[in-house]
């Protein structure tokens, strides 16, 4: 049985002047319109084709390649506006639509929104803004520290919300964000905790023991470049610590403390230096 919105393998049944006609099961048919074959089709071959409904509604298959299908979230552009709600470019002719029962804010063309796809009750393919409802709920089986791929969501209260692997949904907290996220936006970032309940904890940057190795090389290298001293201690602000070593000022002042009790640095008032650095020079 094909199923709608979704990549098909489905063999040649005849050929026709208007296309293809594919073996849909149960005895119907379905088109693969002329525009899409080439001459090394053939009856009894199967092809793997995408399955939507054309602008009468009716099923047809295509070899081209949408952004994205059923049941899985993507970014798309805004193309046109109306009183049905807004029209996305996802990559094929006919334009996939978001009602607007199904938008959460007003929308622009031009812009890009974050959507999931689904098939409506009507069975057509439309896209939802309310994405987080269609992520698993199920506790998920990640690592602390394990790498994933994560879609920008929203902004909430404690920090911003983002989609795991395409799947689950997962809280990157204000205090550790030091960048703009932007709602669509797929970057990758780490776990930080599974909770019992099963809600996830994210960070855009590895946590543990290698993180605060890494922090610390970059510590040492920008001392050993500036002369073995720099004015930036554990008293300097988060947005400069950023500024410098793209992490919070916590994982900072952990590497931080890490390179003094290796006796590497020492920390004054005045900035920090290497251990064996005796001529100050000023950063700034």
């Amino acid at each position: 049985m094909i199923e709608l919105g979704k990549f098909n393998k489905l063999k040649v049944l005849k050929n026709s002047e208007f296309g293809l006609f594919l073996d849909a099961g149960e005895g119907k048919e379905i088109l693969l319109p002329k525009r899409f074959v080439t001459s090394d089709f053939e009856v009894g071959q199967e092809l793997e084709v995408f399955v939507h409904t054309d602008s009468e509604d009716r099923l047809v298959a295509t070899t081209q390649k949408p952004l994205a299908q059923v049941g899985e979230f993507a970014t798309l552009k805004v193309v046109s506006l109306s009183s049905v709600g807004a029209f996305l470019d996802w990559g094929l002719a006919k334009d996939l639509l978001l009602p607007f029962a199904e938008k959460t804010r007003p929308l622009r063309v031009g812009e890009t929104v974050l959507v999931y796809l689904y098939v409506d009750k009507s069975d057509r393919i439309s896209a939802t803004m309310r994405v987080e409802k269609f992520t698993n709920t199920d506790k998920p089986e990640y690592e602390e520290g394990q790498t994933v791929d994560l879609i920008i969501s929203r902004k909430t209260d404690l920090g911003t919300s983002a989609i795991v692997n395409g799947k689950h949904l997962g809280m990157l907290f204000a205090n550790e964000i030091f960048e703009q996220l932007i709602p669509g936006q797929r970057l990758q970032g780490y776990i930080k905790k599974v909770r019992p309940d099963g809600k996830i904890d994210l960070s855009l940057h590895q946590t543990g023991i290698k993180d605060a190795d890494e922090i610390g090389q970059k510590i040492l290298n920008l001392l050993k470049e500036q002369g073995g001293f720099v004015e930036i201690n554990d008293k300097t602000s988060a947005d400069l610590i950023y500024d410098y070593f793209g992490v919070s000022k916590k994982k900072y002042k952990i590497a931080l403390g890490g390179l003094y009790k290796k006796r590497l640095i020492t920390v004054d008032d005045d900035g920090i230096r290497l251990a064996t650095a005796h001529k100050p020079k000023r950063l700034f």
